[in-house]
């Protein structure tokens, strides 16, 4: 229904789909959308969003919003940003960037994902997958890169998202998003090893193997209370979990190992105990706005890093989201929220903020908490930007070896360990894949493994597709009842002399298009008629059509007559959209086996 009321300055849109009685409509694919106007240019607008696919779940969230749902948020906001500060301040270390610039992060791109998202709970942040990304970034074209990096891919995910293709990034095989994970998480691991015990070691080589390599002869300078420091971090986070669910087991090792760092410098007279406050001057100032210096040949360079970024991000927030969805019932709106993560990673760089992506530990802590809306998210913002202002000055005393210790846990739990355990009972080609994608996660950059990873992926999934479809050649007979496209008779069908039957079975493309006509050409005796059954071929691509019109044309100048049986509709408007009714007449492609077979005696009888 599309109803239009007042003048130009007022007016109203309803459309509505119905669905069951006492349904929600977003939580059963029915379809509610009121767009009020107070001016045209609001409508347009209102308009052009709903075009877009751009719906933020906020709108739907609050409508029959209650006091009992705002005080669940409130709650699940404020545990949700006391989890979020030691995670962003970690993440931010490890990338290379101070620890305001993490929350700084979490607190607009928290904001914005939130507000914009297409899911109820997401929480937007950074995580841990991009700290190896960042940190080559910086590394090789410094925070100016990275600014123009992010922004880049802020754009890639709006356009992803206006572009529809949320649902095509779940595509992405399982087996790779297994792979790089665990291959980010060793690499994490890696980069606290130094911090962790206490090695002092500067200028480590990047290549993962010569960096293991001085790691393991330095272990000889490792500084014992270092040391302690992070592996008490690491089992007060194991063990937080057995005696509280509210508080997170690194916020608690934080506070204990800040206490017990400053009790052994101050009273212990213990030297080595290196803090975030000696590494960085912290600021608890919100930053300036940052203009990146754009070029054609800066954007060239950033190209790949951007598309690294906006694939990630696209995974990982809608890893998150579908998640979320289990949990809670729901289902997110993928387009929307993958423009909603192009908008804060197009914002947040401007802040000097590094990439932003939905975090599934934080989205999740959110939901156990009673976080069901938006507002939950936008609280955690709230929570963090509170902590940035009147007390980002006391994380100067966090020993890092303590952020160590956050840090391994994290890359322990983004390892995966029992789904490769487990994926070694699935096929060895998929094993196979991971592995390649770990490999060259570590050796090289997670742009070469997602890019060698995926063509792995497509040429086994090819493999596979060309090894399921089957050609088979029928004799004399068709036996009815094993055959589904034909008119039942009691007895079975006879094939003419001199009426050659193939059919083929599964799709038909360019892996398949040279296995028919390896057999064709096998066939030693060559009929008068062949019929090509085609019922079972879902699609054709132009590789199958060429060898199909290739195959007609040879037919015709042996003398051997061509008769298509069972060709499907989308098969048939294939088939005429390409003109193929120029290669063989039009009623020579046939609906089924039947028709095809008294076509064939037509043309003998009218051959004799």
């Amino acid at each position: 229904r599309c109803d239009v009321w007042g003048s130009q300055l007022h007016g109203r849109i309803s459309i509505r789909k119905p669905y069951p009685r006492g349904q929600h409509p977003q939580r059963h694919g029915g379809f509610s959308l009121s767009l009020y106007a107070q001016n045209t240019s609001w409508l347009e607008v209102s308009l052009m969003m709903n075009k877009l696919n751009f719906r933020p779940m906020i709108v739907d969230s609050l409508r029959g919003y209650t006091k009992q749902a705002l005080t669940r948020d409130l709650m699940a906001g404020l545990i949700v940003g006391i989890v979020a500060l030691p995670m962003a301040i970690a993440f931010a270390i490890a990338s290379g960037v101070s620890p305001e610039v993490g929350l700084v992060t979490a607190v607009l791109g928290g904001l914005i994902v939130s507000a914009l998202g297409g899911s109820s709970v997401q929480i937007g942040g950074p995580t841990g997958a991009f700290i190896i990304i960042v940190l080559g970034i910086i590394g090789e074209y410094g925070q100016s890169g990275l600014l123009i990096a992010t922004l880049m891919a802020g754009i890639l995910l709006l356009l992803m998202g206006a572009l529809r293709l949320g649902s095509l990034i779940k595509f992405i095989p399982y087996p790779i998003i297994l792979g790089f994970t665990a291959g980010i998480a060793m690499t994490i691991f890696t980069t606290q090893v130094n911090d962790l015990f206490g090695l002092g070691l500067t200028g480590l080589p990047k290549e993962f193997v010569p960096k293991w390599g001085v790691l393991l002869s330095s272990l000889g300078l490792t500084h014992l209370p270092t040391l302690l420091i992070g592996l008490g971090s690491i089992l007060i986070i194991q063990l937080t979990p057995r005696l509280t669910k509210v508080i997170p087991g690194s916020l608690v090792a934080i506070v204990v190992m800040t206490i017990a760092c400053y009790l052994l410098k101050e009273y212990a007279g213990v030297t080595g105990l290196d803090t975030i406050g000696d590494r960085y001057t912290i600021s608890a100032r919100i930053p300036d706005l940052v203009a990146p210096e754009l070029s054609w040949a800066t954007l060239e360079r950033l190209i790949g890093p951007a598309f690294t970024i906006a694939i990630l991000g696209a995974i990982e927030s809608l890893l998150s989201a579908s998640v979320a969805d289990g949990v809670i019932g729901e289902r997110h709106r993928s387009n929307t929220e993958l423009m909603a993560q192009g908008v804060a990673n197009i914002i947040v760089p401007f802040f000097g903020g590094i990439p932003v992506t939905g975090a599934i530990a934080r989205t999740m802590t959110n939901i156990n908490n009673g976080g069901r809306t938006p507002v939950a998210g936008i609280t955690h913002a709230i929570v963090l930007l509170l902590i940035f202002l009147f007390l980002m000055p006391l994380t100067a005393y966090i020993p890092m070896a303590c952020l160590a210790g956050v840090l391994i846990m994290v890359s322990y739990n983004m390892c995966g360990w029992r789904s490769i355990v487990a994926l070694r009972k699935m096929p060895r080609s998929d094993y196979a894949v991971m592995w390649a994608t770990l490999v060259l996660t570590v050796l090289f950059d997670l742009t070469i493994a997602i890019e060698i990873g995926l063509l792995m992926a497509v040429v086994l999934f090819l493999k596979r597709t060309s090894e399921a479809t089957s050609i088979k050649i029928f004799g004399s007979e068709i036996d009815p009842n094993i055959e589904s496209d034909l008119e039942l008779h009691e007895e079975k069908l006879q094939v003419p002399h001199g009426v050659a039957v193939y059919e083929i079975d599964g799709p038909y493309f360019f892996g398949v298009a040279n296995k028919f006509d390896e057999i064709m050409t096998k066939v030693a005796d060559k009929p008068k008629i062949r019929i090509i059954r085609m019922r079972r071929v879902p699609f054709i691509d132009s590789t199958g059509l060429h060898n199909l019109e290739n195959l007609c044309r040879q037919s015709d100048r042996q003398g051997i007559v061509t008769i298509l049986s069972g060709v499907t509709m989308q098969v048939r408007k294939t088939l005429l959209k390409a003109k193929f009714d120029n290669i063989i007449p039009e009623d020579y492609i046939c609906s089924h086996i039947n028709v095809a077979l008294k076509k064939a005696d037509e043309i003998l009888n009218n051959n004799r």
